[in-house]
């Protein structure tokens, strides 16, 4: 079952070993980090560290792995790491490596699961960022056949089904994961594979070059002769292996009859997770692949950053109360407009306006009919945009934030008296001067009431 909580690894680890397509030798470490920090790769093999979030907005290719670039630094074949990192309900993780590729090692998740639960899991005070299934979304590949669908549902849950048109093997394979506890158990020990028909061209390409029998499955699905497997062998580098019937090829035998169908359900959730939240609902993976999937967290990270409300827990205790507000911005009644704030960091922040009969704007707007003027949402909003400013900087009682610039606001829905106005803000740009744009959502329940774009400059006036 989901935490409710953000988790961090209790200490650091490392692991070394050669990357898959690379064959280069690799070293990655493992940090704890703070809350709401997410999943985020550094390279440290450039004069100065770059830092790569582990989301699907900077992936560069899927042709043969996951591949994310930033900055003209590239990391490949993450899918492993990432799958091992969600599988054990790990939110927040700085993940050093100094090479492209992270180390293949047995293939599967495995290692870096056992890793992590050998150091210890840490749960943290945040709460966890989901993204609530409400509806059904759907992405679909036309020219391979590959769809992953997500169905509401109150836990996370996946069903993966391969096919391989002319496959006698893995005509129809299929796997599930019921409860993200069993991943340990179920799914991470599950290996990449690869068809035998696939080795010579992959190689001619350049990939695979750290890739044995030691970390992949050879499915050998059509009858090949001896003498091909050597001469495979020998351009590989690798010791020739005796086959006399189809199946798989590997130094031991299939860790479940059906691990190829676990293993592309390792990777599902691998590249899911690349949406930068935990899914409550039903994944349906039919043929997937690294392009599907990672179309799909590109969808899932589109919705929850811009369009989905986030979910409120009246129960949850708020990181900034009315008190803890007043301590950071000057306004006073009746007209500091943000009750409490559910969430925030330096580039986004939650917040909630109660709206009531009582406030004096419905005395003329209107007597009959009392609506929220557009003008108060606004300043509502601008006034959430500004603890996240002040938020970034130290001093923050020592400065304050004024408007700039108003633009592109929509107005989508009546708000009235008994709503409640829940704010989901984020950063747009940094600009010099301390000049920064913020976007904005307004939502009543799941409707979306109002958006826009504020710009505001942050002053040190005290």
């Amino acid at each position: 079952m989901l935490n409710n909580k953000q988790q961090t690894l209790k200490e650091s680890f490392t692991l070394c070993g050669r990357g898959l397509h690379t064959g280069a030798e690799a070293t990655i470490s493992f940090h704890p980090a703070k809350e709401n920090y997410g999943y985020r790769f550094v390279r440290t093999d450039f004069d100065e560290n770059i830092e790569i979030p582990a989301l699907a907005k900077f992936v560069a290719d899927t042709a043969r792995s996951t591949i994310l670039e930033k900055d003209g630094a590239k990391l490949q074949t993450i899918e492993h790491v990432l799958s091992a990192l969600y599988g054990c309900q790990i939110d927040n993780c700085r993940i050093e490596l100094d090479s492209e590729e992270p180390p293949i090692l047995d293939g599967s998740s495995k290692p870096f699961v056992d890793e992590i639960l050998r150091v210890g899991i840490e749960e943290q005070d945040a709460p966890r960022k989901f993204f609530k299934v409400r509806e059904p979304i759907s992405v679909y590949d036309k020219d391979t056949g590959a769809e992953v669908t997500l169905l509401p549902d109150n836990d996370f849950k996946i069903d993966t089904h391969i096919a391989y048109d002319g496959s006698p093997l893995l005509s129809n394979q299929f796997a599930q994961l019921r409860d993200i506890d069993d991943y340990a158990e179920e799914i991470a020990h599950c290996r990449t594979f690869v068809f035998f028909r696939e080795l010579e061209i992959l190689l001619q390409n350049n990939l695979v070059k750290g890739g044995d029998l030691d970390n992949a499955i050879v499915i050998l699905d059509k009858e090949v002769p001896q003498a091909e497997i050597d001469r495979l062998a020998e351009l590989f580098g690798k010791e020739t292996k005796l086959v006399s019937t189809l199946g798989s090829i590997s130094n031991e035998p299939l860790r479940y009859s059906n691990e190829p169908a676990r293993h592309k359900l390792l990777d599902v959730i691998g590249d899911l997770a690349l949406c930068g939240s935990f899914i409550k609902g039903r994944v349906i993976a039919t043929r997937p692949g690294h392009k599907i999937n990672t179309k799909m967290a590109k969808k899932i990270l589109s919705i929850s950053s811009r369009q989905a409300a986030p979910i409120y827990d009246p129960n949850t205790k708020p990181a900034l109360t009315t008190q803890q507000i007043k301590k950071l911005l000057p306004h006073r009644y009746p007209f500091l407009l943000i009750d409490k704030v559910l969430e925030i960091s330096n580039d986004r922040v939650i917040g909630i306006k109660n709206i009531t009969y009582n406030e004096m704007q419905f005395l003329g707007h209107f007597p009959d009919e009392p609506i929220m003027p557009g003008v108060l949402i606004v300043e509502s909003m601008a006034q959430c945009g500004g603890l996240m400013i002040l938020n970034r900087i130290e001093e923050p009682q020592k400065h304050s934030t004024y408007f700039m610039k108003i633009d592109n606001f929509k107005f989508r829905k009546k708000v009235v008296p008994g709503d409640t106005i829940l704010f989901d803000i984020y950063i747009n740009k940094v600009l010099k001067r301390g000049i920064i744009c913020i976007h904005g959502y307004a939502y009543v329940g799941s409707e979306l009431v109002a958006e826009g774009d504020l710009m505001a400059q942050i002053i040190r006036n005290k």
